[in-house]
C-alpha cells in the first residue's frame, strides 16, 4: 500500500479555536470586534499547521487581547459544512478561558491590526452581535461550562 497516496486521499478540513471569558461564573461574556467582518465573534482564530487547538487557542487569546489565561478545558466542538469561498469544512474547538474582574479586564489590550472593540455580552444578547451560525455555539459552549458535559455543535455553512 502506498502510504503517501493514502493519506492524500483522505478528507481534509480547516481547523479554529476560540476561548469563551465571562466576568462572571454564568455571566456575560467576552467579544471582539474584527475589522475586517461585519460581526463580532470570540476571542480565537484559525490554527496554525499541526498546532494543537488549545495552544492555537491560547496563543490567538494573548495575541488578540494581550492576556496569557491558562488553558481551560475543552467546552464546545462545532462542524461547519464547506461554503463558496472555504472549500472545506472547518472544524471549530470552543475552550474555558475562565473568569475576568473588573481589573483584569483593564489589562485588555486589543491587537488593532485586527480588532477595533471588546465587550461584554450577556447571552441574551447574542443576536445582536453574533452571526446566526456562532449564537448556537456559544450557547452551547455557555451551559458546556456550567454543567460540565462538553457539546458537539454540526452546522450548514453560513450564507456567503
Amino acid at each position: 500500500m502506498d502510504t503517501q497516496a493514502w493519506y492524500g486521499s483522505l478528507a481534509t478540513m480547516y481547523g479554529s479555536a476560540a476561548a469563551v471569558i465571562t466576568d462572571a461564573p454564568d455571566g456575560r461574556v467576552l467579544l471582539v470586534k474584527p475589522n475586517y467582518r461585519d460581526h463580532w465573534s470570540l476571542p480565537g482564530g484559525i490554527l496554525e499547521q499541526g498546532e494543537p487547538p488549545s495552544a492555537g487557542c491560547f496563543r490567538e487569546v494573548e495575541e488578540e487581547i494581550g492576556l496569557v489565561l491558562p488553558a481551560g478545558r475543552l467546552l464546545t466542538v462545532a462542524w461547519t459544512a464547506p461554503d463558496g469561498e472555504r472549500p472545506r469544512p472547518i472544524v471549530s474547538f470552543l475552550f474555558d478561558g475562565g473568569i475576568l474582574s473588573g481589573a483584569d479586564a483593564g489589562r485588555i489590550r486589543l491587537q488593532e491590526e485586527e480588532l477595533d472593540d471588546w465587550r461584554f455580552v450577556a447571552p441574551e444578547e447574542f443576536g445582536r452581535y453574533l452571526p446566526p451560525f456562532l449564537v448556537g455555539r456559544v450557547r452551547a459552549a455557555v451551559t458546556a461550562r456550567s454543567t460540565g458535559v462538553p457539546a458537539y455543535v454540526e452546522a450548514e455553512a453560513p450564507p456567503a
